[in-house]
This record gives structure tokens, C-alpha cells and sequence, in this order.
């Protein structure tokens, strides 16, 4: 099924925008942008300036929409979120929810040590899970979870690639604590809309799978949330 379809996958889970436009297994276009500009005040017109004049496609050709739900940024989150919702709507196309997390891992489907994904939850905590490739294959995932650094790397176990801005915020504890780090490369830290779809085409029917719901998975409770209970 995936050599037929358009995709259009964004990422808003952090303060850099992903977005990139699949056709099958090719890429044809990829972008990320880095800016003080919120997504609300962004995403679309990267949105309209990459169909129009990179991709020179219509917003109908595209078959499904693609966006990362989390986790990450509730605010950046919800955004991207809700203009794949819009769009999927408006065009009666597929909305598809695929994590954030996935999108970082599946940057490096051919590392031959567990990849350790560990974005920067704050609060001296980081949503995190760990991920065992061969030959470009999925073997296993554990299950998300939001920790504190140090049972990221007890869940890491032996020697892994750590990956994820929260593999920068704490590497002073990962290269005392973990046996024999590597780590990802600064340039790939961020979560990837292109390796979104990676994840995806694990599934042989990844439009109706009911885990692919386009709806926030935010791990765990906002800060104002917290602070009630």
C-alpha cells in the first residue's frame, strides 16, 4: 500500500518544525525550521509554500496526514495536531497520530547497539524509550514512559546510542552512569517527520490501525494539572 500513497507529516512536539511530503518510498520534499515564531504563526504557510512551490502539488493529491502526538510540547503538540485534524477534514483524507519519539529512533534503524530515545521533559525528567533495530528492522520497543534520567539508563541496559534532547540536557549523568555511550549527532536529535513514516510502514494497514489515532499522548499531566493534584 505504501507505494501508492502521498503523505504529508508534520511534527510540532518541539521548537523546531518538521514537515516533509512522501510519495511512496521517496522523499520529495523535507524541511525543518528553527525560529523564535510560534507553530500557529508558521506551520501553515510552510505548509502552503512547500505544496505550492517545492512539492508543486495540490493539498488534494496528498492521501493521508501524518503528525506526531506526542510527546513533547502540549502547546506545540495540540497545534500541529489540530491542522492535520483540519486538514484531513477538510480534504476527507486520513488523519494518522504516530510518536514522537518513533520519529527520533527510526533515525537510526540501522544501529547495531539499543537506541535510547530521550527527549527533555524538564523537571529533571525525560520521555523515553528504547529501541532495538536488525538490519533495519524493529525487534522491540519498550513502553513509553516519562523518568528521570538515570532509568533511562538503567532501561538502556548495556552500551546504546542515546539520542533525543534529553541525551544533551543529561550527558554528564549518561557518561557516568551508562556502559560505553554513543551519542547521536546534534543534527539529529530532533524528531524527524520523514522518519514519522519509517514507523508507520511497519504496518501493512497503517490507515485503519486504530493506534495510528491522530489524538495527543502526552505521557504525562500539564505543569497547571500537577499542581491541582
Amino acid at each position: 500500500m505504501s507505494d501508492k500513497l502521498k503523505l504529508l507529516c508534520l511534527s510540532t512536539a518541539e521548537p523546531g518544525c518538521s514537515l516533509a511530503i512522501i510519495d511512496g518510498d521517496s522523499i520529495i520534499c523535507e524541511e525543518f525550521w528553527t525560529s523564535r515564531l510560534t507553530h500557529s504563526k508558521r506551520l501553515v504557510k510552510m505548509i502552503e509554500h512547500m505544496l505550492a512551490h517545492r512539492a508543486c502539488m495540490e493539498i488534494s493529491d496528498i492521501d493521508a496526514f501524518v503528525a506526531a502526538r506526542g510527546p513533547g510540547s502540549f502547546t506545540g503538540l495540540r497545534i500541529g495536531i489540530s491542522v492535520a485534524k483540519g486538514m484531513a477534514y477538510a480534504m476527507e483524507k486520513p488523519g494518522i497520530g504516530v510518536s514522537s519519539l518513533d520519529g527520533i529512533a527510526f533515525r537510526f534503524v540501522h544501529s547495531s547497539i539499543p537506541v535510547c530515545v530521550m527527549m527533555d521533559a524538564k523537571r529533571n525528567e525525560v520521555y523515553c524509550a528504547v529501541y532495538r533495530f536488525d538490519h533495519g528492522r524493529l525487534v522491540s520497543k519498550t513502553r513509553e514512559r516519562v523518568v528521570c534520567p538515570e532509568d533511562a539508563i538503567e532501561m538502556a541496559g548495556s552500551a546504546a546510542l542515546f539520542a533525543g534532547s534529553g541525551s544533551k540536557a543529561y550527558k554528564d549523568i549518561i557518561e557516568q552512569k551508562a556502559d560505553n555511550p554513543v551519542f547521536a549527532h546534534d543534527f539529529l536529535d530532533s524528531v524527524s517527520a520523514a522518519a514519522l513514516v519509517l514507523s508507520l510502514y511497519l504496518k501493512e494497514d497503517f490507515l485503519n490501525d486504530p493506534e495510528n489515532i491522530l489524538t495527543p499522548s502526552y505521557i504525562r499531566m500539564a505543569d497547571a494539572q500537577l499542581s491541582l493534584t
